[in-house]
């Protein structure tokens, strides 16, 4: 009786397709437990959260709040309404249309989306254990895509 040689040929998978690493991308990003953190640590819900942080960065219009929250202008009323009850948000004219208003952070509203920020900018388990060379390829790829 003769041995026999197996040969197993190495297969490769097929490439994923860009719908397939978006969905894996969604599920890390959403999976991801630090939003409740922030809200829990915070006493504030993420969408409060998410308002606080953008207008710390830098002061904006209601309207280009609202936009950039992607929630109709009065639910933008509202959040600030609410917002300026807590002192962490103020209303100010806005430097060249008198109708519009601008909203800033206050110095409590600055400490709070600063606390956010360091919260939600914790990677999320798995992506701190990565090579080197792969974050930075991970690092390079996000870039292209965002700049796209």
């Amino acid at each position: 009786m003769t041995a026999r040689a197996t040969h197993s040929v190495a297969r490769e998978e097929p490439a994923p397709t860009a719908r397939e690493v978006w969905s894996l991308m969604s599920d890390v990003v959403f999976a991801n437990v630090r939003r409740r953190e922030a809200s829990d640590a915070l006493g504030l819900s993420f969408g409060r959260l998410r308002a606080i942080r953008r207008v710390a960065r830098q002061p904006m219009s209601m309207g280009q709040l609202a936009h950039s929250l992607t929630i109709d202008p009065p639910n933008a009323t509202v959040l600030v309404d609410e917002l300026e009850a807590l002192g962490l948000v103020r209303r100010r004219p806005h430097p060249t249309d008198r109708r519009a208003k601008m909203v800033e952070a206050t110095r409590k509203g600055m400490n709070v989306a600063q606390r956010a920020d360091e919260i939600l900018s914790a990677p999320p388990p798995g992506l701190d254990r990565l090579a080197d060379q792969d974050l930075r390829a991970l690092w390079r790829i996000l870039r292209g895509v965002s700049s796209a």
